[in-house]
């Protein structure tokens, strides 16, 4: 991250040399689905990199014209496109080229091999990786209703994002009437039909359940059973009582740490207890954020190809220093969105599902994930951290945990011709300083932004994505937008709940 008005300066992006072997490529142009009317535009053009294993991670965008190529694979902010040795022998010969490209993707990696005792099938998974791109259309019967609380598809799709959370963690439920989201009526609820809730969203329990004012059409409960919720709620003209559930599933978002640190700093310990250090192989490569003790949400274009072999990944929680590592945790799965895509970076989140639960503690705790309606207006001052790297050309993450204060940028800004021209989808949203000297950087890929609410928790508003060069004027950082991608988190913690 990069924060120029600061005495220590904090990651910027890094610069890197195009790879020889993958000559640059030019994509169609795309219409934002933006909520704001944003300008049809053609995306900036993405380049593959392939570093040395304990050097420059990979992808860039540019906004200059290029040939295509053939065939393309992108890479993430993150150092995990290796080339071999023709490439190596090559890259010098486009240095030239490679200090005109500025857009980066944020993380680095070292080379150190982990061996894990395996046995038969569970040496095979470990060897090939069991990593999921969950795509395919799922086979239903043809009575399937929707959110009935009955599952006739094979893979459940009918009875997923069927409940979410409203402003003040209000429970809402899809009705097998009329498809309608409605809020749950508190009469009936009771700590054990709170914790059947929160664990089929794949938590292992709840942490708090509150009545709230509620006078529109609700949802009365039936008794309490087996059955998804979905299916244990009728369509009533009101709740009795006027009261509607608000529900918690873990208590986030606070911090341990009261120190008040200003952006582009090294951070202090509880201060960020959701941040995670994501390693391949030995070396930090992409942030991440804890959301549950299971699962850790982070950004597709770390798990792509070579990085898909969930064996060689270690998961560092509750750490300020690369010098100070604990005992990691092992990942048990790697889920990328099924409809990532590489090319102008849509849809780049991934979930990881630990192989053992995160013990939460002073210094280690989850983030909230924010209501399906939460806002985070345009000037909203929130945060975002990592371990990338601290000059603009090094090829060294941060030792420390940096952190930076960064505004919300609007996106019919982010999306005009001076800045993005179009490239920001419904699925991205940009943060830092139009003016420059505040910015995500190289290494923090998949680290978040998050957002302080009106009840001082803190909120992941954003996943750190992609952006141009490093705190440049008018080229913030671009984040995934949580709230658009809320529907797939939580429907794959469903089906990946432990």
């Amino acid at each position: 991250m990069a924060d120029n008005d600061t005495k220590d300066l904090p990651p910027p992006y890094y610069s890197v040399a195009v790879d020889p072997q993958t000559p640059p490529i030019t994509y169609e142009e795309v219409i934002s689905e933006d909520k704001y009317s944003v300008i049809q535009k053609t995306v900036p053009y993405y380049v593959q990199k392939n570093p040395a294993p304990v050097q420059v991670p990979a992808v860039i965008v540019t906004q200059q014209v290029v040939i295509p190529p053939k065939k393309q694979e992108s890479c993430g902010r993150s150092g995990k496109c290796w080339g071999g040795w023709v490439g190596a022998l090559l890259l010098l010969a486009l240095i030239g080229l490679a200090i005109g490209l500025g857009v980066h993707f944020r993380s680095k990696s070292n080379s150190v091999h982990y061996e894990e005792d395996c046995k038969g099938k569970d040496c095979k998974e470990q060897e090939h990786g069991e990593h999921e791109d969950k795509k395919g259309s799922d086979t239903c019967s043809n009575s399937s209703v929707q959110c009935d609380g009955i599952k006739d598809c094979k893979q459940s799709s009918d009875e997923i994002n069927c409940v979410r959370f409203g402003e003040g963690g209000v429970l809402q439920v899809r009705s097998a009437q009329d498809g309608r989201f409605l809020p749950v009526c508190y009469q009936g609820m009771d700590k054990s039909y709170a914790d059947q809730i929160c664990e089929q969203l794949g938590f292992e329990r709840s942490f708090a359940s509150n009545p709230v004012d509620s006078k529109s059409i609700a949802l009365t409960l039936k008794p309490r059973s087996a059955k998804l919720i979905q299916g244990l709620v009728n369509v009533s003209s009101g709740c009795l009582d006027e009261k509607a559930v608000s529900l918690e599933c873990t208590d986030c978002g606070k911090q341990k740490s009261t120190s008040k640190i200003i952006g582009g700093t090294a951070s202090k310990v509880g201060q960020w207890p959701w941040q995670v250090s994501l390693h391949y192989n030995g070396g930090h490569v992409c942030g991440g954020s804890l959301i549950s003790p299971d699962f850790v949400v982070s950004a597709a274009h770390c798990f792509q190809s070579s990085m898909a072999n969930y064996g060689n990944w270690r998961v560092y929680v509750g750490t300020i220093s690369q010098n100070a590592l604990q005992i990691p945790y092992l990942v048990k799965k790697i889920i990328v969105n099924e409809n990532y895509n590489n090319k102008n970076n849509d849809y780049d989140i991934t979930l990881l599902k630990l192989a053992s639960p995160v013990a939460f503690s002073n210094t280690i705790q989850p983030v909230c994930l924010p209501t399906f309606d939460q806002t985070f207006s345009d000037g909203l001052e929130c945060q975002t951290t990592g371990f990338g790297t601290t000059q603009e050309e090094s090829a060294h993450a941060s030792t420390s945990l940096m952190d930076v204060a960064v505004n919300i940028i609007d996106t019919r800004v982010c999306n005009s011709s001076q800045v993005y021209r179009g490239a920001i989808t419904k699925n991205m949203m940009c943060a830092g300083d139009m003016n420059g000297g505040r910015d995500s950087c190289q290494g923090d890929s998949g680290g978040p932004l998050v957002c302080k609410g009106g009840n001082e928790r803190w909120y992941l508003a954003g996943i750190t994505s992609w952006g141009v060069g490093c705190g440049e004027r008018q080229k913030p950082g671009v984040y995934s937008r949580v709230t658009s991608l809320l529907p797939w988190i939580y429907s794959t913690m469903q089906q990946e709940k432990p």
